[in-house]
């Protein structure tokens, strides 16, 4: 197709997009600290889990779908607020108690990160993630 002279082609428009059958380049590796939905979805499975629940039960209580449920675990959605309190009541723990064992969670794996070698000290820790819930 003809592209008119005066018209430009727009950036990471069609043209520029790879051919379907290109192989797709990684996603790029996160450094540093973990986002706080990749946190709380971890905590939530492992909760979960360990009460012996299925997807369908814990989201049927909190009201919520196994789909989106299953999303927040994998840390691909941020759920709200009120949707974490939501699914701390399903789990039977509060928002507070639910987003102190978050905390705990950051707190271990930021001990783990600095007991490996060549591990540096960083200057924001988990304890912002939790502020900022």
């Amino acid at each position: 197709m003809a592209q008119h002279p005066r018209l430009h082609a727009i950036p990471g428009g069609r043209d520029e997009r790879p051919a379907p059958d290109a192989a797709r380049p990684a996603p790029p590796q996160q450094t540093g600290e973990p986002l706080w939905r990749e946190a709380l979805g971890r905590r939530l499975r492992t909760l979960r889990t360990e009460q012996g629940e299925t997807l369908v039960e814990t989201a049927g209580r909190a009201g919520v779908s196994p789909q989106y449920l299953s999303e927040v675990e994998r840390g691909r959605k941020d759920p709200s607020s009120e949707m974490i309190a939501a699914l701390a009541g399903a789990l039977g723990l509060t928002l507070i108690g639910l987003t102190e064992q978050v905390v705990r969670d950051l707190h271990q794996q930021r001990r783990t990160a600095f007991t490996t070698p060549g591990a540096r000290r960083r200057t924001s820790g988990p304890t912002m993630y939790a502020l900022a819930a």
